[in-house]
C-alpha cells in the first residue's frame, strides 16, 4: 500500500492510522488466503508469479502448492530468483549450494546439535536473529519434499500484525523493542574459541525502503534482554500476543508445497518420522525481501 509518511514512526500518528486501518481490513482469515497453485515452481507463469508477489505484498508471505517430485535442491534457488530473492545466505550448516536440507541428523555431524535438525518443537522466531546487521535475513523459502509421518506443522504470523497489536496495546512496547540493544544473542563458542560473536540489536527496525523488519526468538536460553522495566513489559506483551493472536495461521506443508516470505514469525511443532521416508524440507535464506509487484 502507498501511504504518505512513515507508519512505523511513533510520532507519525496520521500515517499510522491510515496504515493500521488498511492492514486490518486485509488481514487473512485463514491460511487458504495465502495459497497459490503453481504448475512448476522452477518456471512460474506470469499469473502465478503475480499471485505470489501479491500475497507477499499484502501478508508478507505466500504458500504455493506445486506437484510432488523427487528431491531437487536447485528448486528453492530457481523459485527465489523469479521472486527477487537473489542474495542467498549460505550459513555454515548449509550444503555447498547454500541450501539447507532440514531433516533429522541425529549423530550426523555438527548439525545434530541444533534444534532444526531434530524432531523437537521449535519456538516462535524469525530466521537469522543471531546474525550481524550486514547479514540481516529478509527473505526465506521453505520447500517440502516429504512431510513427517505425524506433526511438523508450522504456525505463522505476519510480523507487521504483531507490531500493530503491540502498538495498539501500548506504544511504549514498540519503543522498547526498537532500542538498538533490546535483544542480545551471546557469543557462541566451540573448541577453537569464539565461533560467532555476540550480537545486539533491536527487535523491530525499519529498513532504508521504509519496510518493517523483525528480529526475535522466544528461546529463554542463549538470549539476553535489556534489563529495564519497559523491555520486560514489552517482551511479556509479545509472548502473550504469540500465545493468543487471532492472526496466527497454521499450515502443514505437504509434498510440493512451500512457504515464501519476508522472514515472518514462525514456529514448528514436534513430529514423528517414518524411518523409511524421513521428513525433508529445503530451506533457503536470503538477504533480500520478496520483490514488489510491477
Amino acid at each position: 500500500m502507498s501511504i504518505e509518511g512513515n507508519p512505523f514512526d511513533l510520532d507519525d500518528e496520521r500515517a499510522w492510522r491510515v496504515w493500521r486501518e488498511a492492514k486490518l481490513a486485509d488481514a487473512p482469515s485463514g491460511a487458504e488466503a495465502l495459497l497459490v497453485e503453481v504448475r512448476d515452481p522452477c518456471a512460474l507463469s506470469a499469473a502465478e508469479r503475480d499471485a505470489l508477489l501479491d500475497r507477499c505484498a499484502r501478508f508478507n508471505m505466500a504458500i504455493y502448492r506445486g506437484p510432488a517430485g523427487e528431491p531437487d535442491a536447485a528448486l528453492p534457488r530457481a523459485l527465489g530468483r523469479q521472486l527477487g530473492l537473489l542474495r542467498l545466505d549460505a550459513n555454515w550448516l548449509a550444503d555447498e549450494d547454500g541450501i539447507s536440507p532440514i531433516t533429522v541428523r541425529e549423530g550426523a555431524g555438527p548439525a545434530a546439535a541444533f534444534i532444526p535438525y531434530t524432531n523437537r518443537a521449535i519456538k516462535w522466531h524469525t530466521d537469522g536473529y543471531y546474525h550481524p546487521a550486514e547479514r540481516v535475513i529478509r527473505g526465506m523459502l521453505l520447500h517440502c519434499v516429504r512431510p513427517a509421518a505425524g506433526g511438523g506443522a508450522n504456525r505463522l504470523l505476519d510480523h507487521e500484525l504483531a507490531y500493530l497489536a503491540l502498538r495498539d496495546a501500548d506504544p511504549a512496547h514498540v519503543r522498547a523493542l526498537m532500542a538498538p540493544d533490546a535483544m542480545t544473542i551471546p557469543a557462541r563458542t566451540d573448541e577453537s574459541g569464539v565461533a560467532r560473536a555476540a550480537q545486539s540489536g533491536p527487535v523491530f527496525s525499519v529498513d532504508e525502503g521504509g519496510r518493517l523488519h523483525m528480529r526475535y526468538t522466544a528461546r529463554t536460553r542463549s538470549i539476553e534482554w535489556k534489563d529495564t522495566p519497559a523491555t520486560r513489559a514489552a517482551v511479556a506483551a509479545l509472548e502473550a500476543l504469540l500465545a493468543d493472536s487471532p492472526h496466527v495461521l497454521r499450515v502443514r506443508l505437504e509434498p510440493g508445497m512451500g512457504l515464501v516470505c519476508n522472514n515472518v514469525l514462525h514456529d514448528r511443532e514436534a513430529f514423528v518420522d517414518d524411518p523409511l521416508r524421513p521428513r525433508l524440507l529445503y530451506r533457503a535464506r536470503f538477504l533480500d525481501r520478496v520483490a514488489t509487484r510491477g
